[in-house]
């Protein structure tokens, strides 16, 4: 029997989470509909793949500097978001 697995991209210090696996036959492509339910569930696992390097990638990545400056700025003024002053 054939497996499908969709991963996200591996990190450098661990392994990349499995999102899908799953054992399949030509029977899961033998009608439209079985068809339909398969590539679904591989499109679900792509895009949780996909959000899950998103969160890492978010996680990750250091602030750009002129965030960083904005918000020392506005946190040393009083003035923050919540009160309207960008």
């Amino acid at each position: 029997m054939a497996r499908i697995i969709v991963t996200a991209d591996p990190i450098p210090q661990g392994d990349a989470p499995v999102v899908l696996e799953e054992s399949v036959s030509s029977v899961h492509l033998s009608t439209g509909h079985a068809a339909t339910q398969l590539v679904e569930r591989i499109a679900w696992a792509i895009a949780d793949a996909e959000d899950h390097a998103a969160r890492r990638e978010t996680r990750q990545a250091p602030m750009p500097a002129s965030i960083q400056r904005r918000k020392r700025s506005t946190s040393a003024s009083g003035h923050g978001p919540s009160q309207g002053i960008e």
